[in-house]
């Protein structure tokens, strides 16, 4: 008998088709992405199924957070884009660059403290 379906017989779908599937309906992308490699990473660890499970987790947490936070950054219409990594200093010689990137760091949010910036926006010319 050769391969071709006969009318009436049920179809069987590859595991890896309805689980892509079932990811993407769930809107898990980075789970689908990421699945197989985790899986070997995990098996050479001897990791068991909840350590697994929690990885998988940690990605798609992590990825769907950048998502977000580069959704709202174009949903900003900022006219120019910066950060802390390409901020210059040096620039600004009486800025207190490790307390700046402490704060950044926002500890301080969790710790439930106020914090307070203080002093002009713009150096004086």
């Amino acid at each position: 008998m050769t391969g071709s379906h006969e009318p009436g017989s049920p179809t069987v779908v590859a595991p890896q088709v309805l689980l892509g599937n079932h990811l993407k309906a769930l809107k898990l992308p980075t789970f689908a992405r990421e699945y197989e490699k985790v899986a070997m990473e995990s098996a050479q660890d001897r990791a068991d199924y909840p350590r697994y499970l929690l990885r998988l987790c940690e990605l798609e947490r992590i990825d769907r957070e950048r998502r977000n936070v580069e959704r709202r950054i174009r949903l900003a219409r900022f006219s120019q884009i910066k950060s802390l990594d390409t901020f210059d200093f040096t620039a600004q010689p009486s800025l207190n660059k490790p307390l700046v990137l402490e704060l950044a760091r926002c500890e301080w949010i969790e710790k439930r403290q106020n914090c307070i910036a203080l002093g002009p926006t713009e150096p004086a010319s």
